[in-house]
Formats: structure tokens, C-alpha cells, sequence
């Protein structure tokens, strides 16, 4: 089945989605790693509201051309390193949607149940025709103080290719393959 997914990402569109549903997301999203989770988890002020949206973890390759910001490249980073900070911040800002690779681990998956958010599984590999998405770039902060990589980008993205890999039912699929490669054994 293919979803389709709108910014602003409300919690009755999120809950419709299930584990293992493909999805296309438009709109806008931001872009946070490490850096960032740690601030924002520690108290520190977000520039933007994050209140129904996405948190993209991903460095993209961004550069200025003409005036202008334009993405090259915008491959997912892996998100378990934002494992200790991804609870408080769906909690603290209302966020409903986490994208990255490889999943994470089982204090977001319960965030996500409580509070109603989803992890995508965006592909890695795939940094090209995933920049192909992004349409416009709205802003940056934190450049000065977190450098390009680790700022947080405003990105506004039409059909960017997702994977609903932790609903916000509790289902895990990261989990799920865990326990059968486990039986296997």
C-alpha cells in the first residue's frame, strides 16, 4: 500500500499509518543530527516549531548557487545516536515524524506509541534522487554554531520515498526482524 503523507503532519494522519506501508511525504521537514538532539533535548530553544513535523536526520550536501541554498545530496544518516534524545523530543515539541535509517531503539518506539509519532526508514544509498525531492530550501539555522553538516535545514520536499518502520501503535519492524533473525540462529 502507498501512503501519502502532508506537512503539517498531524497525529490523526500519523495513527492511520501502520508498519511496513510506503509512503510518499510532502512538504516541509527539517534537518537535525546529532548536535542538535543534544540541544534540543537539553532545553535549548528550537528556531522553528516542530509541532506536527519531521525531524530528517541527515547532513545534506547543500550549496549556494545563484542566491540561493540548493541540495545535492540528502542520504539519511543512521538514528540510533539520537536515541537518548528522541523521546524527550517528541515529548517536548510535539514532533510526529522521525526519518533516518536503521532504526531506533525501544524509548522512541514507546514516544511514538504515547504521543503519537512514526519512524520512516528513508533508503540509504540513495543521497541523489532523494535531493531530487527537496524542491526549495526555506532556511538554515545553527550553521554558524553547529556547521553545514550538523545545522538544522529547512527543507521543503514534494514525494520524498519512505518506509513506516515504527508506527505509533507500538509495532516495530526493526524489531520484529530482530526476533526472527534471533530464531533463526
Amino acid at each position: 500500500m502507498l501512503a501519502t503523507l502532508t506537512y503539517p503532519f498531524t497525529r490523526a494522519s500519523i495513527r492511520r499509518l501502520k508498519v511496513g506501508e510506503r509512503v510518499l511525504l510532502s512538504g516541509r521537514i527539517y534537518t537535525g543530527r546529532d548536535r542538535l538532539h543534544k540541544f534540543l533535548a537539553a532545553g535549548g530553544r528550537a528556531p522553528v516549531s516542530l509541532k506536527n513535523g519531521a525531524i530528517y536526520h541527515c547532513g545534506p550536501v547543500v550549496i549556494r548557487e545563484k542566491g540561493k541554498w540548493c541540495v545535492h545530496a540528502a542520504g539519511p544518516t543512521t538514528s540510533i545516536r539520537a536515541e537518548p534524545y528522541m523521546a524527550a523530543i517528541i515529548k517536548q515539541h510535539g514532533l510526529t515524524v522521525i526519518i533516518g535509517k536503521g532504526g531506533m531503539g525501544e524509548a522512541t518506539r514507546q514516544a511514538c506509541c504515547r504521543y503519537g509519532c512514526v519512524y520512516l526508514h528513508a533508503v540509504g544509498g540513495a543521497a541523489q534522487v532523494l535531493a531530487d525531492t527537496v524542491t526549495n530550501v526555506s532556511g538554515v539555522h545553527f550553521r554558524d554554531a553547529f556547521g553545514m553538516t550538523e545545522a538544522l535545514w529547512e527543507l521543503e520536499v514534494v514525494d520524498f520515498p519512505c518506509l513506516v518502520t515504527m508506527d505509533a501503535h507500538g509495532h516495530s519492524l526493526h524489531e520484529t526482524v530482530a526476533k526472527r533473525s534471533e530464531a533463526r540462529i
